[in-house]
């Protein structure tokens, strides 16, 4: 809530809000964000854009950063264009994140601060990434990952030890911050204002031109506005699916091997006896005696035990063996000598004195092999297949990684090689809105869009353990505006609600100068010679309209950012038009008496506080080391990055 709440109020907090958001994505998904030093590079450019004392940073090393952040981000938001990541302040803020962070290891290394290899390794072994079904670091699993996304062991140490020594440098700095009430106080009471407005919408399509606009014009339109119409990038998958039901026959158990697992599993098929008990526990040999006295007087387990302040609980279906691990092997053995309904104990148990009523005894006679052959056929032929599996995709993955092309693994293990039509990397496709795809295309399209062309195929699991596929790109269609031809309807439409909308903007300007002279907002509509919706009167609490952190509409929101008896004109956005928004009444919030929220926004203005100390700490250590910066570095690498992704991507 408070983040929105700075971006409206304009504070000198606002600013750190981005630059956070980026950290966040820089450092969740550490294989896909670890310095070039492993991965090999989109330029390969080794000129120094920052250094520090004897270290220095190049421009391929930012870059390939960049490009490894905005993939990731991309993966959550397959929409996500390039054009709109530099927008964002992207790669400014990942080239200051870098600086920082090789400044503050400079200073380290003068202040004798060391990071050592068991620190690193135990933060390797958290990484769920390296970690085995059974959350245990895996070797093969650490192994294969950093071959698949190109890092060397090194590299990743290195990352590592950096953002374990930015924290241990940086996190102190921002511990023990208290802010007084005089400084907290201003921000609480400003979440309990309460605003009221009128607005009023000047929508484009009150101005639509009915005649179409001329080739020449169109043509201008759209090539000032490609962006617009710029289709994300599209990719074809080639892929070979492996089933484990291939194996259907080959896993067929035999007679023998049906016999020997029966053999092996013979416990499993004997005559078994369960016993149910309720059962009471007490802590003296005294109590639970006077317990059993009662039982055996005449009265029920549970009743003695409510009448006593306790109460019974039941056991079903134990085996003698699991009452033995619960109890102790001489209760297990009186237990299951007893009759029914009769009482056992009390016997010392591992949790106090026993005390056990017989309530059910249960026989399961032995099963002999033609009545679980059925079951044992089941066991066996999945265990095979499996198995099988197993052994076939390793095979494949073998072949790969000996440099198999993708159409020589095929071809090779009689697959059947499938291509998909251009798709989005949500699945869709441009060209045909019914178009949906199947489970297993569905599986494959985070790993291809993930791949470059020249990468090796991958063995993407659809089912684990019982379907897989191995998969590339096919093709790879870069990001980019259609032809025209191909969208003129929709590109006519949009010009001429780019039209309208210019023609709204200049009437929502003269409405804002008359209301601003005095004239009532409704009158300046009704005098606009045009059809317009009539003016609402909207506002409320700040605290109200940013609850659970929803972000209010942008009209609303303006009533928050103006000076008292001011209007003001904003775009609806995407040439919807405009509104004329006239800020009526301003009602001042105290937070004086409301301590929860005080203590609210005291702790969270805290923690913003305490990074900025830590930022401010960083400036003066690259004061104190005199840190070289080249200017114009952000501004090359984007340029790399456009020609690297297309201008639209």
């Amino acid at each position: 809530m408070l983040s929105v709440f700075r971006r409206l109020i304009r504070s000198k907090f606002g600013a750190l809000i981005a630059i956070l958001f980026l950290g966040v994505i820089a450092a969740a998904f550490i294989l896909g964000d670890i310095s070039s030093g492993g991965f090999g590079g989109v330029t390969g450019n080794r000129e120094t854009v920052a250094k520090v004392g004897g270290a220095r940073l190049t421009l391929s090393e930012v870059q390939d950063r960049a490009q490894r952040v905005f993939e990731n981000a991309r993966r959550s938001d397959p929409g996500l264009q390039i054009s709109a990541f530099f927008a964002q302040g992207g790669v400014q803020q990942i080239y200051d994140q870098m600086v920082g962070a090789l400044t503050l290891k400079e200073y380290a290394k003068d202040q004798g601060i060391h990071i050592s290899k068991r620190l690193v390794d135990a933060q390797i072994a958290q990484i769920p990434a390296f970690q085995d079904a059974a959350g245990n670091f895996s070797q093969d699993n650490f192994r294969q990952l950093l071959l698949r996304e190109r890092i060397t062991e090194q590299a990743l140490r290195d990352d590592i030890s950096r953002e374990i020594l930015q924290k241990q440098m940086m996190a102190p700095l921002g511990l023990g911050v208290k802010l007084s009430d005089s400084l907290a106080l201003p921000y609480a009471s400003l979440l309990l204002e309460a605003r009221q407005g009128t607005i009023a919408a000047i929508p484009a399509v009150a101005f639509l031109d009915e005649k179409d606009p001329t080739d020449a014009q169109l043509a201008d339109y759209y090539k000032r506005n490609a962006d617009r119409f710029t289709i994300p990038e599209q990719r074809k998958i080639r892929y070979a699916v492996i089933d484990g039901e291939r194996f259907a026959q080959a896993a067929q158990p035999t007679d023998a091997e049906i016999a020997a697992y029966y053999n092996q599993n013979k416990a499993a098929y004997a005559a078994k006896q369960t016993r149910s008990f309720e059962q009471l526990i007490l802590p003296t040999q005294a109590a639970a005696q006077a317990i059993a006295d009662q039982v055996k007087g005449g009265k029920s387990l549970a009743a003695a035990a409510q009448g006593a302040g306790l109460s019974a609980s039941t056991l079903t279906e134990q085996s003698k063996q699991a009452l033995a691990g619960a109890t102790s092997a001489a209760i297990a053995d009186a237990a299951f000598a007893a009759k029914q309904g009769e009482l056992v104990g009390p016997q010392r148990g591992t949790l106090g004195w026993v005390i056990l009523r017989v309530t059910g005894i249960q026989e399961t006679p032995a099963r002999a092999l033609a009545a679980v052959r059925g079951e044992i056929v089941t066991t066996l032929r999945a265990q095979k297949e499996k198995q099988l599996l197993t052994d076939f995709t390793g095979k494949i993955e073998d072949q790969i990684a000996d440099g198999g092309s993708f159409e020589e693994v095929v071809k090779d293990n009689g697959l059947a090689l499938e291509v998909t039509p251009p798709l989005l990397a949500a699945g869709r496709q441009v060209e045909n809105v019914a178009y949906q795809p199947t489970a297993d295309v569905k599986a494959l399209l985070a790993p291809v869009f993930a791949m470059s062309q020249d990468d090796d195929a991958q063995l993407v699991p659809i089912v684990a353990d019982k379907r897989y596929a191995i998969a590339a790109p096919a093709e790879i269609i870069a990001a980019a505006p259609p032809p025209l031809s191909k969208v003129k309807a929709a590109v006519v439409a949009q010009y001429k609600l780019n039209q309208g909308n210019l023609k709204a903007k200049a009437l929502a300007e003269q409405i804002q100068a008359k209301v601003a002279k005095g004239t009532k907002m409704a009158d300046a509509i009704a005098a606009a010679g045009v059809k317009l919706p009539a003016p609402q009167v909207l506002g409320g609490r700040r605290a109200d309209i940013l609850r659970s952190g929803q972000r209010p509409p942008a009209e609303v929101a303006m009533l928050f950012q103006m000076a008292a008896n001011s209007v003001k004109t904003l775009p609806i956005g995407n040439d919807r038009g405009y509104f004329v928004v006239q800020l009526n009444a301003i009602k001042r919030g105290d937070a004086g008496g409301d301590k929860a929220l005080l203590e609210q926004v005291r702790t969270q203005l805290g923690e913003v506080v305490g990074q900025e100390y830590g930022q401010q700490f960083e400036r003066a250590v690259e004061k104190e080391l005199n840190v070289k910066r080249t200017a114009d570095a952000a501004a090359r690498v984007q340029g790399a990055l456009t020609a690297a992704n297309g201008s639209g991507q």
